[in-house]
């Protein structure tokens, strides 16, 4: 009775949002636009996403122009629920939050390494940002180099870790961009067990674990198969946190000469003996992590509708459909078959 009380109200919120997320149906009609122009036309027709497209030129919008664009319907919601949601709500939506910090954070990393001026899209979020971060939106877009970047963040959580890296002398822009990432899913990791107790410690636990473990079995797969690293550059990569993969078992699977060793041991796995025949190639792997982070949002949302999974999983969905529209529209600008841009719009 206390979680239908406590969530009644922000779970009835978001019945009504999720009504408005894309269907498998959308999504092939949106395949089957000609243009990139005809997409946003589409899009143009949709509650969610019509009043963020009305001011946009299609046939000038560019990909930056169209993300940031769709990412602005994902922040109004975010900010939605969060008005609507309690405090105990509220504080597990400041440490989700992170997480699109550190989205900002990389995409201004790469401007700054490359030297490339400051963007109106990201300037377009200032406003958000100023109510939920204490990011300067401002300063970052305007930083060119990694030390003006560094300037602009001092202050910040994310500060000790990246300016660690830069003393080192030796970090680069993938080292950065994976410290920001083992940030948020470490601090989450650490933080949910202080911040929630009971079926919502367990539903964060659940969904953040695997989404820790299956990225990392598909760093170690990549790695192996596309970038032949050695065993010291993969583990400054992964997340030091686990769920259902052990300590011992990573280092196993990091520590394999090739693709060929890893597989018995990915099937060794928990992940493994419940989905061996998908781990057995790169491309069933990226299907196999979209598909099981659907099922485990959505099964605990569907099991505790009234609890933290109503916010965690309508987030997580809203997030990748963004993906998905962006990916799809980008396979229209440059003529991909709608199959074929199916494969990569699904991860």
């Amino acid at each position: 009775m206390t979680k239908l009380f406590q969530y009644s109200g922000i779970s009835a919120k978001i019945r009504a949002m999720q009504s408005r997320l894309f269907t498998p149906v959308q999504y092939e009609t949106l395949k089957t636009m000609g243009s990139v122009s005809e997409a946003l036309s589409y899009l143009k027709q949709l509650p969610s996403y019509a009043p963020f497209l009305q001011n946009l030129e299609e046939s000038q919008a560019h990909r930056g122009q169209i993300e940031a664009i769709l990412t602005a319907s994902l922040y109004d919601d975010f900010s939605k629920l969060y008005r609507f949601g309690n405090i105990q709500q509220r504080k597990f939506m400041d440490f989700y939050f992170i997480h699109y910090e550190a989205a900002v954070l990389k995409n201004c990393l790469r401007r700054a390494y490359s030297g490339i001026p400051g963007d109106l899209e990201l300037l377009s979020f200032q406003a958000f940002f100023e109510q939920h971060s204490s990011l300067d939106i401002v300063r970052l877009n305007n930083s060119l180099t990694l030390e003006d970047f560094l300037q602009a963040i001092s202050g910040s959580i994310f500060y000790p870790i990246l300016q660690h890296a830069y003393q080192s002398g030796t970090a680069s822009l993938p080292d950065y961009e994976s410290l920001l990432d083992q940030f948020y899913f470490c601090t989450l990791w650490k933080e949910k067990d202080k911040l929630l107790k009971g079926i919502d410690q367990e539903i964060v636990t659940t969904t953040v674990g695997y989404r820790i473990d299956l990225l990392n079995i598909r760093w170690i797969y990549r790695s192996k198969k596309y970038y032949h690293m050695n065993s010291d550059m993969i583990y400054s990569m992964l997340i030091p946190c686990y769920y259902k993969l052990h300590p011992a078992q990573i280092k196993e699977m990091v520590e394999t000469s090739s693709v060929e060793e890893l597989i018995p041991l990915l099937h060794n796995t928990y992940y493994g003996q419940r989905y061996g025949e998908e781990l057995d190639d790169i491309h069933s792997m990226e299907l196999l992590y979209a598909k099981l982070m659907e099922n485990i949002y959505s099964l605990t949302r569907r099991n505790n509708p009234y609890s933290i999974a109503c916010i965690n999983s309508y987030l997580y969905f809203k997030e990748h459909e963004i993906r998905r529209l962006t990916t799809i529209i980008e396979g229209i600008r440059y003529g991909i078959s709608p199959n074929e841009t199916s494969s990569y719009a699904v991860n």
